[in-house]
């Protein structure tokens, strides 16, 4: 292998990995938040399993329907973790 295609490939391999690496990261720095999302607004299924898909709330701030928040701010929104959810449901 010339030297010209083994910097191409190494610099491929690491373009790559920074694109694979960056979602994860991204993940990180995000919390569910529950009982903040307007109807309608919800980012995926609800607690309770009445449905599967972002979008389908049908009240605002549902307990049982969340949003994705940055990490660290959902108490600050009034929000609920996703235990706190869990046993508002329950009782």
């Amino acid at each position: 292998m010339n030297q010209r295609a083994m910097i191409a490939a190494a610099a491929a391999s690491l373009m790559s990995l920074t694109f694979v690496a960056a979602p994860a990261h991204a993940a990180d720095e995000k919390e569910k938040c529950f009982g903040i999302a307007k109807a309608g607004q919800n980012d995926c299924a609800s607690i309770s399993g009445v449905h599967s898909c972002a979008g389908q709330s049908k009240v605002d701030m549902d307990k049982g329907e969340w949003k994705y928040v940055a990490k660290g701010t959902c108490k600050s929104m009034m929000g609920l973790s996703m235990d706190e959810a869990k046993g508002m449901k329950k009782g």
